[in-house]
């Protein structure tokens, strides 16, 4: 009888729940919407350092001292929104890794900060069909001409467009030389 007792605790070890790790169901939610949930808003930064951006989810995270502190939704693309910029006219918003390489305070889209668009890659690629890869990509607000608001969709030529509050707190806070990295 006493050699029968370990059976019944095994078949209860048996039924218990697995640990929590492993009873967890798999996010359904994004990577970059995961590293934005991971925000501590408490958490004081003066400029940031790393940028990503996620086209399909429409989101930006800045990252200061390798942790996500400032999270922007609801990002405008170039209306050809899919895909990588290839060509000038294309109307697509690249995908990569580039750097911040200046600001235009007179921009028609009332701030703006210039992405290295296009780099040695971009430009071999064009040449490759013998056109033009394109140029003058920004981080940018909205028309200096829009009253107020936002326009709707996608709109620009390739650009990222934020609402002007966003791209005046993007101005101070984003220096020259903060990479920015592009997913599809």
């Amino acid at each position: 009888m006493t050699r029968l007792a370990p059976l019944p605790l095994l078949a209860l070890a048996a039924c218990a729940a697995p640990p929590v790790e492993q009873a967890q169901a798999p996010s359904s939610q994004p990577p970059l919407a995961r590293e934005a949930a991971r925000i501590v808003p408490e958490l004081r930064f003066a400029s940031v350092d790393y940028l990503i951006v996620d086209k399909s989810e429409r989101l930006m995270v800045a990252y200061a001292g390798g942790q996500p502190v400032k999270a922007w939704r609801g990002l405008q693309f170039g209306d050809r929104p899919q895909g990588h910029k290839q060509f000038e006219g294309d109307e697509r918003t690249p995908e990569g890794r580039y750097v911040i390489e200046g600001r235009n305070p007179g921009s028609a889209y009332h701030l703006s900060l210039k992405v290295s668009y296009p780099n040695a890659a971009d430009r071999a690629f064009a040449a490759q069909y013998g056109r033009s890869p394109g140029g003058d990509i920004f981080l940018h607000g909205q028309p200096n001409s829009l009253p107020f608001g936002r326009v709707p969709g996608d709109w620009t030529d390739g650009c990222i467009a934020f609402s002007n509050e966003e791209i005046e707190e993007l101005w101070r806070i984003v220096p020259d030389g903060t990479v920015i990295e592009i997913r599809p």
